[in-house]
């Protein structure tokens, strides 16, 4: 391992910090630096969504607290993504089908935190919304859970901009959103993970990495309150797009080099 457990747990503990303090749970980044640290490929997944769960639990519950979660407009979005989680965590697929897969879902990740300005600040139509919603919000959930259940990324770094550019609601729904999304959806993907693995496997590889979830619920709860006045928002997501893009050219350069 190429950081030790200790220098592991000390990056999950920032990338916690990081995340939370901007509504999202760092699937894409505890993926990237497990990756970086030479972990099996199959212990990924697992550990990326144990992580997910633990930090995106407070603030969901926050989100909830200060009423900005509609559950009658997100239902549809979960209707699909939350079988499709478990279907793609269930999904046995062999090494380089799964790096390939998550270099290219880390590309998609990284760009979509880079561009995030420019779709955070657009305005679609007001009737898009409208006819979309009804086929919209089922189709893009469903294919971004069995992406997310499949790879170990909660997915909500994928739906928010889809939320931004339909114009579905304001940054603080969007972000309760995208919060709860992460949520289930990571619940769901875990389950399936768990089930090809063997829960008795699973379970063991939860219990080894346990120093890497009790960072990430410190950083978590950290982040909630103080991480958004360390850095501007802004920059947070810059130097995570960069680590992202570094480690999915490394993986697909690593394939396909």
């Amino acid at each position: 391992m190429a950081f030790g457990i200790a220098g592991l747990a000390l990056l999950f503990f920032l990338t916690a910090v990081l995340y939370a303090s901007v509504g999202f749970g760092g699937g894409s980044t505890y993926i990237a630096l497990l990756t970086l640290a030479d972990i099996d490929y199959r212990t990924l997944p697992i550990i990326a969504l144990v992580c997910n769960i633990i930090v995106v639990m407070g603030g969901s519950l926050r989100f909830h607290a200060r009423g900005l979660i509609d559950w009658l407009r997100i239902w549809p979005i979960l209707l699909l993504s939350v079988p499709a989680a478990w279907a793609g965590g269930r999904l046995v697929i062999d090494r380089d089908s799964f790096l390939i897969l998550l270099g290219i879902s880390l590309v998609v990740a990284g760009l979509l935190l880079l561009a995030e300005p420019l779709y955070r600040n657009r305005q679609a139509a007001s009737h898009s919304t409208q006819t979309q919603q009804i086929w919209f919000a089922p189709t893009a959930g469903g294919a971004i859970g069995f992406i997310s259940g499949m790879v170990g990324i909660g997915g909500g770094i994928f739906l928010a901009p889809l939320l931004f550019l339909t114009n579905w609601s304001d940054s603080r729904r969007i972000a309760a959103t995208a919060s709860i999304f992460i949520l289930v959806n990571s619940i769901s993907g875990l389950v399936g993970q768990l089930m090809k693995s063997q829960w008795e496997q699973g379970g063991g590889i939860i219990l080894s990495y346990w120093p890497l979830f009790v960072a990430v619920l410190i950083g978590g709860q950290i982040g909630s309150f103080l991480a958004s006045k360390i850095l501007p928002e802004q920059w947070i997501q810059r130097l995570t797009a960069l680590l992202i893009l570094y480690v999915a050219i490394r993986i697909l350069w690593q394939q396909f080099g």
